[in-house]
């Protein structure tokens, strides 16, 4: 099992990496939030903690699961009940308090990742429209078979109004998981990000403004 370790406290890191490489895990350590959403289709967990120096911990959850559906398991000091429903509904699987035993860790991510294993093999990750064919697990996007290549926010983008599967996703809602505020800066980041992914896909009409509200898909939507 791949586990990409998400930690910027050395002493927790050099105690945690051999005891869970001891028991079979192959992990992965980055100490700060930079380079996360690169590589969490390479993992199949994640183990977050909250405290990181240059981006928070709730913000990076809810920015990964905008582009992966990875298990997720916060790995943190805050104990608070406050702390754990915003980290949950975030988009963790599980939320771990610090300090915490190996072995409940481990049963924890094994845990996560069946019922994560169950979840995947039942839900479609690849959502179709036309010719444009959008890989959620795998970051990927196919126009008539080629692949086109999209910065992280404009897949991110893409793949919250794809995983409406036609339903509006509201502006709302796409600016908080992409860029964790609502401001007007963000509003106007927005609007160019989906104006550069209709060049750039190539189809005008696939991703629809719904005035006043948000986007949604335009055409067909086909799911596998």
């Amino acid at each position: 099992m791949r586990v990409l370790l998400v930690e910027d406290d050395d002493r927790v890191a050099g105690a945690l990496i051999p005891a869970l490489t001891r028991r079979g895990l192959a992990i992965a350590r980055l100490a700060t939030g930079a380079g996360v959403l690169d590589r969490v289709h390479e993992v199949d967990v994640i183990l977050l903690d909250l405290g990181l120096p240059d981006i928070d911990g709730v913000t990076l959850c809810r920015q990964i699961r905008a582009v992966s559906d990875v298990a997720i398991i916060v790995v943190s000091a805050r104990g608070e009940v406050d702390d754990r429903i915003q980290g949950l509904r975030a988009g963790a699987d599980d939320y771990l308090v610090k300090p915490y035993d190996v072995e409940e860790l481990m049963a924890r991510v094994e845990a996560v990742r069946r019922r994560r294993g169950e979840h995947a093999a039942a839900e479609p990750v690849v959502i179709r429209v036309g010719d444009v064919s959008v890989d959620l697990s795998r970051h990927e996007v196919l126009v008539d078979g080629q692949a086109v290549a999209l910065s992280r926010k404009e897949f991110q983008v893409l793949a919250l109004v794809a995983g409406a599967r036609g339903a509006v996703c509201s502006r709302e809602h796409v600016l908080t998981e992409v860029w964790g505020h609502r401001g007007p800066a963000e509003s106007r980041s927005l609007d160019v990000h989906v104006a550069t992914l209709r060049t750039k896909l190539g189809r005008p009409t696939l991703i629809e403004t719904v005035r006043g509200v948000g986007y949604r898909l335009g055409g067909q939507v086909a799911r596998s």
